[in-house]
């Protein structure tokens, strides 16, 4: 019990810092490519940046392992944080950092209590339109036969993609860019299955709570008559007694 009580400690304290380190590899991902024309030292503290930030959400998984009381069911249970950590190491890709970051920034945050599924379902729309944009600008802008070469164009794409509308206007021409437009509208419906479904689930509430009120309603009411009937009961019991 010490031991996943010290795991949950340092999640818990570790949950903000975290956030703030993802904040800082959305910056360090985002500058080279919406500045094409950054300078060599730039885009390289933008990479370390990147590398850092996947460093220290490896790290947090591996202390979160070692202070796991079941380690082998921690990482049953958390399999796909371990391929999170695991997979820029199989081939060092920019997009292979961004895909890893995303994931494990999307486990470490669901295990925020205060963190509400609407609050992480915007969140999570507006992660995606912003780093699906900055990926397929990455790999279409240089492309020849490439139509992506502005953030505008990438956004545009982004929006019509994740929502399936498809306009065709702006499409990938390369390989990676068509796995990321797989990504995107599979995300998409996925969120807009969510989106439905926790609507319908406040619907369904409402709906109980006013069935509860209205039975509650009706109970009083009931007990209110009842206890009318009794007291001309008894009026008329004093009557015939007099």
């Amino acid at each position: 019990m010490k031991e996943v009580s010290a795991r949950v400690r340092w999640e818990q304290r570790t949950q903000k810092p975290l956030m703030a380190l993802a904040v800082a590899f959305a910056v360090a991902y985002a500058v080279p490519i919406v500045h094409g024309s950054a300078s060599a030292s730039v885009t390289f503290a933008c990479a370390v940046v990147e590398w850092a930030v996947w460093g220290a959400f490896a790290a947090d998984y591996l202390v979160r392992l070692g202070l796991a009381e079941r380690r082998v069911e921690f990482i049953r249970r958390h399999w796909l944080d371990l391929c999170a950590v695991v997979l820029p190491m199989i081939q060092p890709l920019r997009l292979l950092r961004l895909v890893s970051t995303l994931l494990l920034v999307g486990q470490r945050a669901r295990m925020a209590s205060q963190i509400r599924l609407t609050t992480y379902v915007a969140g999570s729309v507006v992660g995606l339109l912003m780093f699906g944009s900055l990926a397929v600008l990455s790999v279409e802008r240089e492309a020849p036969d490439g139509n992506i070469r502005t953030l505008g164009d990438a956004v545009w794409w982004s929006f019509t993609t994740m929502t399936t509308v498809g306009y065709g206007d702006h499409a990938p021409t390369t390989g990676v860019g068509r796995l990321l437009a797989v990504g995107l509208m599979l995300s998409g419906i996925a969120l807009l299955g969510l989106v439905t479904a926790n609507i319908a689930a406040w619907f369904i509430s409402r709906f109980e709570s006013d069935d509860a009120e209205e039975r509650r309603q009706t109970e009083a009411i009931a007990a209110l008559t009842e206890e009318v009937r009794a007291l001309r009961a008894e009026v008329a019991a004093l009557r015939e007694a007099r």
